[in-house]
């Protein structure tokens, strides 16, 4: 049976930077050549990132994606590189905006190939912007026959996988922009595993790894057999060029035309086998528990959020409690905690516990730390405006995000990073221009429940490490607050985070009406109260951060509702002149 290597470029690209991304596959083509590689596959779309967004919508990008797409070929040729293939995304023209692969190969484009299925659905718009393309080349390359598909070609059965075993090939190679969710990793091996076996083919699929506004890539590239067992798997959230050697079927088929709505076209770029050769081991990465692989996520996110913008530091507020601490301990891993800046800002009501809290995880990670008391400044405006009530503890959360802004516009480019978690998004348990202020937000997809345990498992990974962990254990185990009047607790206002994010999960995620609430076991009075705070905080949640998406159904990406907006599946009413509750 002839014999491939293959190299899967699990790497990291920039969206729009069109120069900067060809320049990276020029660098790990020749990474690949140097360990031996015949064919080396790169993320969809690598060529102007992914997603791309309205880009896509101008004529000026899609032109020069096409054009570096053309320079490139011949470039590595010119650089000794035209003896493999190479298997890069990039956006196409033909027809429309076309979200496409092509091979290069001997200095020129060998083959191109245009995203059969497009995904419209949660974060992605793809009907929005692209045609949809109904061609599938099978390129003969060292006596296998090799497919290429795009993403969401993987996801659905009877499309060009099932048009990619009447043609019977060896090999189908399937490049992706595939972004994280929790558990994902186990729904991707099964749909690899289904495809390969409805192909008759092995798969190699290579994703993209980092970060990019509110997504996050997790990598997660690997290679099934025929018989969709699983033989290698690079690491999560790693940039790697993951090597494979692969015992492939010598090329037989010839049926070329139309199969089943697309057209099979055929090209032989070489007949000949490769020279034998020693294969390398078999890898197969383990994948992450649950806890890391969220935690490495939302490290990821950040660190990419914050290094593609070119931002160099970050502020946040430091009031001691879980959240805040949680959100500084991942901006430390991210950015290193030189570059992070926190700011305590005790006022009359803020406990010692607070404030010593604060003070040390300062200690413990080496983040920079200051305190500025609002205790004046809170009585300055309140001589100026008399408030009370809630709209004096809004003002103290005002006067604390003044001062994080100032800091943070003082010393650019930098930023503030909101520390509220979904559960306070969901509810609206946020002040707006308050703790709500900030340019990007780590915790804004992160249940309340699901904070508490990240923090816990980042202390335990630390001390499996030798390393002092570092979060404080008070900052975990004491009741949340937000410490706005005294004796304050969360409790007073929501009901028990377990309870409420429960709820939350099920409105919120998975989108169940008021009765399947009820069916599922949750309080009638809890869930008709979690509704209507959701329900009234949509315009807050308009107005929140961007933050990394780690759920199947986040706020902002996935989930959009109107503001103004009368309907709210509630308890059938018994008046029906009864008050619909505006928002």
């Amino acid at each position: 049976m002839p014999m491939l290597r293959i190299a899967l470029a699990q790497i990291d690209m920039t969206v729009g930077d069109i120069a900067g991304n060809a320049a990276t596959v020029l660098a790990r083509t020749r990474e690949a050549v140097d360990q031996g590689a015949h064919l080396v596959a790169f993320p969809e779309m690598m060529l102007t990132g992914y997603p791309a967004e309205d880009l896509v919508l101008r004529e000026s990008f899609r032109t020069s994606s096409i054009e570096t797409l053309h320079g490139l070929a011949p470039r590595l040729a010119a650089e000794g590189l035209g003896d493999i293939a190479v298997v890069v995304g990039y956006l196409d023209a033909e027809g429309g905006p076309r979200n496409a692969a092509a091979v290069l190969y001997q200095g020129k484009v060998a083959a191109q190939y245009y995203k059969h299925h497009l995904p419209n659905y949660g974060v992605f718009d793809e009907a929005r912007y692209f045609v949809r393309g109904d061609r599938l080349p099978v390129l003969r390359l060292h006596g296998v026959d090799v497919a290429v598909t795009v993403c969401e070609d993987l996801w659905q059965a009877g499309g060009p996988f099932a048009v990619a075993a009447q043609a019977e090939v060896g090999l189908v190679v399937s490049i992706n922009g595939s972004p994280y969710e929790r558990a994902k990793d186990d729904v991707r091996l099964d749909l690899a595993q289904r495809r390969a076996r409805e192909a008759e083919a092995t798969l190699a699929y290579v994703n993209t790894v980092g970060g990019q506004d509110e997504l996050i890539f997790d990598g997660d590239s690997l290679v099934v057999d025929s018989t969709g067992t699983l033989i290698a798997r690079a690491p999560q959230f790693t940039e790697t060029l993951f090597l494979v050697d692969l015992d492939l079927p010598t090329a037989t088929g010839d049926l070329a035309g139309p199969v089943r709505g697309m057209t099979i076209e055929r090209q032989t770029l070489s007949d000949d086998p490769v020279a034998e050769f020693d294969p390398r081991p078999l890898e197969i990465a383990d994948p992450l528990p649950d806890e890391a692989e969220v935690y490495q996520a939302l490290v990821t996110g950040v660190r990419g959020y914050l290094r593609k913008n070119r931002i160099e530091r970050v502020y946040l507020g430091l009031s001691g409690g879980i959240d805040s601490t949680l959100t500084a301990a991942i901006a430390c891993d991210a950015i290193g905690a030189e570059n992070v800046y926190g700011i305590s800002n005790p006022s009359a009501y803020s406990t010692e516990h607070s404030k010593s809290d604060a003070a040390e995880l300062a200690r413990r990670t080496g983040l920079n730390f200051s305190t500025i008391p609002i205790a004046p400044l809170v009585d300055a405006f309140l001589q100026a405006v008399k408030l009370d009530g809630l709209a004096e503890e809004n003002l103290q959360a005002r006067v604390r995000a003044v001062t994080w802004m100032g800091l943070s516009n003082q010393n650019e480019p930098s930023i503030v990073l909101a520390c509220g978690n979904k559960s306070e998004l969901a509810t609206g348990y946020s002040t707006l221009y308050g703790d709500a202020v900030g340019g990007f937000a780590p915790l804004k997809d992160v249940p309340k429940t699901l904070v508490w345990k990240l923090a816990s498992w980042r202390n335990a990974d630390a001390a499996s490490r030798g390393e002092t962990p570092p979060i404080p254990e008070n900052a975990i185990s004491k009741p949340p607050s937000a410490e706005l009047r005294p004796g304050q607790f969360d409790s007073d206002s929501l009901p028990p985070y377990d309870v409420l994010d429960a709820i939350i999960e099920d409105y919120v995620d998975r989108d169940l009406g008021w009765a399947e609430l009820i069916e599922r076991g949750h309080d009638p009075a809890v869930v008709e109260d979690v509704l209507r705070l959701v329900d009234r905080a949509e315009y807050k949640r308009r107005q929140y951060p961007p933050g990394p998406k780690i759920s199947n159904k986040a706020f902002g990406r996935d989930r959009r509702l109107p503001i103004t907006n009368r309907w709210r599946d509630t308890a059938p009413a018994t008046d029906v002149g009864s008050d619909p509750r505006p928002s």
